[in-house]
């Protein structure tokens, strides 16, 4: 499903016309996006978590090069569904 058939099916099942859901949808993907960049996590009861998970530094390998090469530890975006979440999927 894309962004687009989201906002189409909300508007359907809601009754509020396309732009003003898309405004919400846009609105809270920013909001979202803002606060795990800050180091934040977004808990969505039912639904799951938006969190922030740190990556430890490592040395990788370059094979075209046969160097090694130092990874810094870094932070990455992740999503923790919500217990309810994984069973509606099962």
């Amino acid at each position: 499903m894309t962004k687009a058939e989201l906002i189409n099916e909300i508007a359907i099942s809601t009754g509020y016309d396309k732009t003003t859901i898309s405004i919400i949808v846009e609105s809270m993907m920013e909001n979202v996006k803002k606060n795990v960049a800050n180091g934040e996590n977004v808990y969505l009861r039912g639904f799951g978590s938006f969190i922030t998970k740190v990556r430890a530094a490592k040395v990788a390998r370059n094979i075209s090069r046969n160097t090694s090469i130092q990874v810094p530890e870094h932070k990455i975006p992740a999503f923790k569904p919500a217990a309810e979440f994984m069973d509606d999927v099962r």
